[in-house]
């Protein structure tokens, strides 16, 4: 047993200092359990990448730590070093040759279990934030001074026809913005492009009961909380008024009305020709990076159903859904189990519509009280602050775990779910709903990391589903008719309006439709750790596929994800970008090869 008041941690970091400012890879190595992990977020790889094992570690360290030259590593003078029986938990800071990072380390009987090392800054192009902000008034006398709007409204009108942008961002939504904000307050020069007429649409053009699943501590924007008094589940037309309030706040350069038709990238210029068609005029952009932030759920999956084009009624995608008002006294069917799916059937019962869910495989359910308090609650809550766990330390300590065995504490979590609410789900059992852990019982976050689809965040429609308040079918569906849906068992299912509830395909199926197959098929398919379960096809890649990092496309990227994921990591991808404008070395260590197109 460790007897160290702080565990040794302090020597740790000292030895590991010592090996890698002296070079020596074996020496580092030689700190690290038999079982280990490094996780690096910018810093040493240029990429979102863990090394899972010694000669992994090895490996990487014997390619970039030459370029990297790490220094200054020191405990967190904020944050104690926490003795947990045979594990050791502690912060520390470091540099590398032209950026600040933060670290966490786990050690196990002295060794290091797992690493992290994230990049903060980068030396010498700071956010203008906190120390760095701008003065904003200019002091002393000058002849014919320009005010912060005349300055302003100078910038917004020259970026992308006198001057053009570093980066674009196709997509204004939640991730958009957030990415824009971040390249902002680095001062790369950024057009955020949202086909929406307002900033905020996609979440208002949902339909009128859609809630945030997620709690308001998760869900914080990068350097402007939600009020205190902001509810723990946001409304969508609250939530897009406070996006929209933040693109303003945030001087964002967003062009509303805006549709990105085409783009291409020059080999030659290393620059992207971008086709924006834009009140009713075609204007060009030439920027250097582009970024899709269109929505890890984003690509609508539409069903190639037999029999679609001959139904009589109205069908329609989930994402395009209006909500209940226009089919009362209806018969609705909703194709799909998941999230929308129950949401919309719960808003259509509301209103007194016949409603059935066909559910046409097992899906995970979890109650959302449940899943606030023993999954989130211990990070993301008022109590959580109590104790001096802020948002950004939130953030750190999620990222600290590595993908690899994530699963294990999800396991115990999900056993522990499972056994408070035992009734809930042997009564939706009893309904016949399917229900399902996935496949190695670990739960939402993994469903979600993985596939980003297969569960449901009960709000109240699992009850109407155990009560038959929402009619239930099962099975696949084998064909539509002019008035029904057909499933594989021969069952009919009558219907005036049928919803596909069917989910979503890979964000690079946003760059086929503007830049081409060939592109999309360079990049591959976007999301999911290669994990080898359903719809996460192996081999192993240990980091989601293609998300804030870069691709095999030059000067291609993706971000997005849920509130917490774009708040997070759009600080690294605006890191990457940032030091691409500013022409610094960015030597990309361990990018996995391509092994799935979509």
């Amino acid at each position: 047993m460790l007897t160290k008041t702080d565990g040794g941690a302090a020597q740790v970091l000292a030895e590991l200092s010592k090996a890698l400012s002296a070079g020596d890879v074996e020496a580092a190595v030689n700190l690290f359990a038999e079982k280990c992990f490094w996780r690096d977020l910018v810093t040493f790889t240029w990429n979102l990448k863990t090394m899972e094992g010694k000669d992994a570690i090895r490996h990487m360290l014997s390619d970039q730590l030459a370029a990297t030259r790490p220094s200054q590593w020191a405990l967190a003078q904020d944050e104690p070093v926490v003795v947990k029986g045979e594990v050791v938990e502690a912060w520390f800071t470091f540099e590398t040759n032209v950026a600040r990072g933060d670290g966490h380390l786990r050690l196990k009987e002295g060794k290091i279990f797992t690493l992290l090392t994230a990049m903060r800054e980068l030396i010498g192009h700071e956010e203008t934030i906190k120390t760095h902000r701008p003065l904003g008034a200019k002091h002393g006398q000058q002849k014919h001074p320009r005010s912060w709007k005349d300055e302003h409204d100078g910038l917004e009108s020259s970026l992308g026809t006198e001057q053009q942008p570093y980066a674009v961002i196709i997509g204004g939504g939640q991730g958009g913005i957030a990415l824009g904000a971040r390249l902002k307050q680095l001062g790369v020069p950024t057009i955020i492009v949202e086909k929406n007429a307002r900033a905020g649409d996609s979440w208002r053009n949902r339909y009128k009961t859609l809630c945030l699943h997620d709690p308001v501590w998760y869900d914080h924007l990068p350097y402007l909380d939600f009020p205190e008094s902001w509810p723990v589940f946001a409304p969508k037309d609250k939530l897009g008024d406070f996006l929209e309030m933040y693109v303003s706040v945030m001087e964002l350069t967003y062009w509303t009305g805006a549709v990105v038709s085409h783009a291409q990238f020059d080999e030659e210029t290393k620059t992207w020709n971008v086709t924006v068609e834009r009140d009713g005029k075609t204007v060009a952009l030439q920027p250097k990076q582009l970024i899709f932030a269109t929505g890890m759920s984003g690509h609508p999956h539409v069903p190639d159903f037999p029999g679609m084009d001959q139904f009589k009624g109205n069908q329609h995608h989930s994402s395009d859904h209006p909500g209940p008002d226009p089919f009362k006294g209806k018969r609705v069917v909703v194709i799909g189990s998941n999230n929308s799916a129950h949401d919309i059937a719960a808003a259509l019962w509301a209103e007194d519509i016949d409603v059935t869910m066909v559910q046409r495989s097992p899906t995970h359910v979890v109650r959302s009280e449940t899943l606030m308090e023993l999954g989130l609650g211990p990070l993301y809550s008022e109590e959580a602050l109590a104790k001096g766990i802020t948002t950004h330390r939130a953030d750190m300590v999620f990222a600290s775990e590595p993908y690899a065995i994530m699963h294990e504490g999800q396991i115990r979590l999900h056993n522990a779910i499972r056994a408070r609410d035992a009734q809930f789900y042997e009564r939706l059992a009893k309904s016949g709903f399917q229900l399902t852990w996935g496949e190695d019982e670990a739960g939402i976050q993994m469903l979600y990391l993985r596939r980003g689809s297969g569960y449901y965040i009960d709000v109240g429609a699992s009850d109407l589903i155990a009560s038959g308040e929402i009619k239930l079918a099962h099975g696949q569906v084998s064909a539509i008719e002019e008035d029904a849906i057909v499933l594989e068992d021969g069952t009919r299912l009558y219907a005036d309006v049928v919803v596909y509830a069917t989910g979503y395909g890979s964000m690079n199926a946003f760059v086929a439709d503007l830049i081409g197959r060939d592109a999309a098929d360079k990049v591959g398919k976007v999301w999911g750790l290669g994990s080898g379960t359903r719809k996460d096809p192996g081999p192993w890649e240990g980091e989601p596929r293609n998300m804030w990092k870069p691709t095999h496309q030059e000067s291609l990227w993706f971000h997005g994800g849920n509130l917490h994921q774009s708040r997070h990591y759009s600080l690294y991808l605006a890191l990457q970008v940032k030091a691409r404008m500013e022409g610094i070395e960015t030597p990309v260590y361990g990018m996995p090869p391509v092994h799935h197109r979509s």
